[in-house]
């Protein structure tokens, strides 16, 4: 691999994992420091790699000048003396021995482990977790972020800053978590993730309607959990199911020039059979216990859109999921999809009614449902619809998508 290539891809795998150990060793107080020496280590394989050539062994190199700019540190500053080494719970030197900075595979998962739960803590707002996720977690820049959150720069690091200092207020502790306290934040830990793949499943990013790289981020983070005992929970199974079988549909998705590609018009000759398989794994390893989650009920949801036939056994499977989970977990985005499952499993007129009564008028979706349903019973009331949820849509995919509906009506 090219260095070019090389230098941004180790640092989306390597970069979080290095931050992980050193801020589980330094505390939540010396996150910046962390992050300041990875980057620092980081800039040096730049400069370093583009006159001697990158050596044998990327990663091995990138741990090395970590740990000994870790070291330098210490001795060229007085702030651990004073300030961290009270704090730190690991190897911390004693009678004059050198610190050891343990980068072992072990110790960088229980690291990162450690750092989901600090970072998806609920003293910070969903839009600061996931955003503190993707920073710390997942190694994106300010650029990246917030591109994803349709966001300027200083708005999104003023979110990220923010959300640090909090964490510090709360004297949050960066270890790993103990059976309570994964009883107790749990289902925090899983939305923040489910939050960050549903951004990248349907992004806000005027560049790209399905960002893939948050969502892989949220599969990895998903799978650390599924890796340790403690954590591979049901319901961690469950929304590892879910986001399989999503992402088994990505490439039938969005068209060469990256517009969405709706449900029914997908060559489903493009889907992933491997991810469609490896999503009915997670969801027979979710069923253990008694625990039934949204993501149970949304991984059955996606599971039955993974059929390839479009039946009506298929559709009244899904109505019934989506029955369940609008008790479960209310929101207007499951009460329109349920509207549509309706319309498949029963038929048009039926969901007209219920979909009305829904009265989302400054919603697009909303809209754009009701232009589907009119679709053949009343044209003039479609192109009304599609006409007001083109005012109100967002993004330039939506708006064409809309735009077409409108056109094969206006022949």
């Amino acid at each position: 691999m090219l260095e070019k290539e090389l230098i941004p891809n180790l640092f989306r795998t390597e970069y979080q994992k290095i931050v992980s150990v050193l801020c589980s060793l330094f505390g939540i107080h010396h996150i910046e420091i962390a992050e300041d020496i990875v980057s620092d280590t980081f800039l040096a394989a730049t400069e370093t790699w583009a006159i001697k050539g990158i050596p044998e062994n990327p990663t091995a190199w990138l741990y090395t000048v970590a740990k000994n700019k870790t070291k330098n540190h210490f001795k060229r500053t007085d702030i651990f003396e004073k300030k961290i080494v009270s704090e730190i719970k690991y190897n911390s030197p004693l009678d004059g021995q050198e610190m050891e900075i343990d980068l072992s595979e072990k110790n960088i998962a229980d690291s990162q482990l450690a750092m989901i739960f600090a970072v998806c803590n609920p003293c910070n707002s969903n839009e600061a977790q996931i955003a503190l996720a993707l920073n710390l977690l997942c190694g994106f820049g300010i650029s990246e972020i917030s591109d994803a959150f349709l966001s300027n720069k200083e708005v999104i690091y003023k979110r990220i800053n923010r959300a640090k200092e909090k964490l510090k207020e709360e004297n949050i502790k960066i270890e790993s978590p103990n059976v309570a306290e994964i009883s107790e934040r749990i289902a925090t830990v899983l939305k923040t993730i489910y939050l960050l793949y549903s951004e990248g499943y349907y992004s806000t990013s005027q560049n790209a309607t399905l960002r893939k790289d948050l969502c892989a981020e949220a599969m990895r983070l998903t799978y650390l959990l599924i890796q340790n005992q403690t954590t591979n929970l049901p319901e961690t199974n469950a929304l590892m199911a879910l986001m399989c079988f999503h992402s088994s549909r990505f490439e039938a998705r969005t068209s060469e020039n990256g517009e969405i590609i709706l449900y029914q018009d997908q060559d489903k000759a493009l889907w992933n059979q491997e991810l469609i398989d490896r999503g009915t794994y997670f969801l027979g390893k979710s069923s253990i216990g008694n625990t039934l989650s949204k993501y149970h009920l949304e991984a059955g949801i996606a599971y039955w859109h993974t059929l390839k036939s479009d039946t009506s056994e298929k559709w009244k499977h899904i109505l019934e999921l989506y029955n369940h989970l609008i008790i479960l977990e209310y929101s207007p985005i499951v009460a329109l999809n349920r509207t549509y499952a309706l319309s498949k499993a029963i038929g048009k007129q039926e969901a007209i009614i219920e979909a009305e009564k829904l009265n989302l008028a400054e919603n697009h979706f909303y809209h754009s449902l009701l232009g589907n349903l009119y679709t053949e019973i009343d044209n003039l009331k479609a192109i009304h619809h599609f006409e007001t949820a083109l005012k109100l849509a967002k993004t330039v995919s939506d708006k064409n998508i809309i735009s077409k509906n409108i056109s094969n009506l206006s022949f």
